[in-house]
């Protein structure tokens, strides 16, 4: 069996600290083989650095998933070539990077695959659906222990649809980028496990990560506010531990962890 921990938007300073306090004593106690992290919102809110991944990869990241900020750090994007961090699989082909990456660990490999969704969304991306199954086709006839894919997406029904798309043929689809954790952990008959969205890392008494007061002005007045993380303070660390048999690749249990915890 292999226990594979997934953390949802790792989110400013502040998630960072919280992923370097939580995860090193989770992976002894849980016993956990491989850690992947979405860190589209690492560095800052918004974007990775080198800085941030070189945090993250101290703290036993061993993978990095994005989203829609992927590319917000320009200056930072060799970092696709350098470091363990795949992008959405359906930008545009003439984008930096890849968007998918055989990890391997001892005798396992795991087919670790990011898309972005389209509903609500501002870029015209390709399609996640037809780009998963490019992807997929050509790994038809090679030995992989698990597959997992990141959706990185807004609309709960495009998750859920991507959910039954890929129903039997992957270990597991965990969404990303609302930050808020889904209570809709399920394992299918067919040995897939699910939630719509992981959650997490980072401040936890805001509006998504961000200062509160900074998002109700925006409610209130309609006119955009700069988005202030703060540095100290509660924060939470969302995540799920997925177990998956690695001779037939199906899941067999997923399993919600919220930890909080206070950084001075």
């Amino acid at each position: 069996m292999l226990n594979i921990l997934f953390i949802g938007d790792i989110n400013g300073k502040i998630g960072r600290q919280a992923v370097a306090k939580i995860l090193p004593k989770l992976k002894k106690s849980q016993k956990i083989d491989f850690v992947f992290a979405n860190a589209e919102n690492s560095a800052h809110g918004t974007g990775v650095t080198e800085e941030t991944l070189k945090e993250l990869m101290e703290a036993g990241v061993d993978y990095f998933t994005n989203g829609d900020h992927a590319f917000d750090k320009i200056k930072q994007i060799g970092c696709y070539e350098k470091f363990p961090v795949i992008r959405p699989a359906n930008y545009s082909c003439d984008a930096p990077g890849k968007g998918y990456a055989v990890v391997e660990k001892e005798k396992s490999k795991i087919l670790l695959v990011n898309l972005i969704g389209r509903v609500f969304m501002a870029q015209n991306y390709d399609c996640p659906f037809r780009k998963v199954d490019e992807i997929l086709a050509k790994f038809t006839k090679k030995s992989l222990s698990a597959i997992i894919i990141d959706i990185h997406a807004e609309a709960t029904s495009e998750k859920v649809a991507l959910k039954h798309y890929l129903n039997g043929r992957v270990s597991a689809v965990v969404g990303t980028h609302t930050h808020i954790m889904t209570a809709d952990t399920e394992i299918s008959k067919e040995g897939t496990a699910y939630i719509t969205d992981i959650g997490m890392a980072g401040f936890a008494d805001g509006c998504i990560g961000v200062d509160k007061e900074d998002i109700i002005k925006i409610f209130l007045t309609q006119i955009k506010q700069p988005h202030t993380i703060p540095e100290k303070g509660r924060a939470i660390f969302n995540a799920v531990l997925i177990t998956i048999d690695s001779k037939t690749g199906q899941a067999r249990n997923i399993k919600p962890i919220i930890k909080t915890i206070n950084i001075e």
